[in-house]
């Protein structure tokens, strides 16, 4: 008979995450990863799936709003269409104070939830061309899949083009 161990625990932030996911009726599970998944060509390769199937989550300032942007892996924001997509005058990256800040994680590991308070998010539309959104999960070693249709009904997020192909 062999010693079977459990798992280590997740991370606080990533228990936050996964309690937020569960709340909202998912199945998804937050993964921790022996490497780092801070940026999606990492995520991808830890995960053997396209760089494209990546939610990499991005935090902007929208007329100086928080706007989490979910967006491909394959897909680098494009602020005009981002600026007109979601109606604001000026949108900007948010500094890693401000990341930090608003949602309570550290670039490279923000989950699409699990943040002190709600942020705006829109979600890349090109990430419908994927059967698994792998997204963050709370620190930049953890990881979670979903469905688009999923990754939407959790973030409440609107749907929109972040760039063109």
């Amino acid at each position: 008979m062999t010693e079977q161990t459990a798992p280590a625990p997740l991370p606080e932030r990533s228990r936050i995450v996964q309690e937020h996911v569960r709340a909202a009726g998912l199945d998804s599970q937050v993964r921790e990863l022996p490497d780092s998944a801070r940026t999606a060509v990492e995520a991808a390769a830890a995960l053997g799936c396209e760089v494209g199937a990546i939610g990499s989550s991005l935090l902007f300032l929208a007329d100086g709003e928080p706007l989490l942007v979910m967006t491909s892996g394959r897909h680098r924001v494009d602020v005009d269409l981002l600026s007109a997509a979601v109606g604001a005058r000026t949108v900007a990256m948010a500094p890693a104070a401000t990341v930090r800040e608003v949602t309570g994680q550290a670039i490279g590991g923000v989950a699409p939830v699990g943040h002190p308070a709600p942020v705006r998010t829109v979600v890349d539309a090109a990430l419908r061309d994927y059967d698994v959104v792998w997204t963050a999960g709370g620190t930049p070693h953890t990881v979670m899949p979903m469905a688009f249709d999923e990754l939407v009904a959790l973030t409440g997020g609107d749907v929109v083009v972040v760039a063109e192909d």
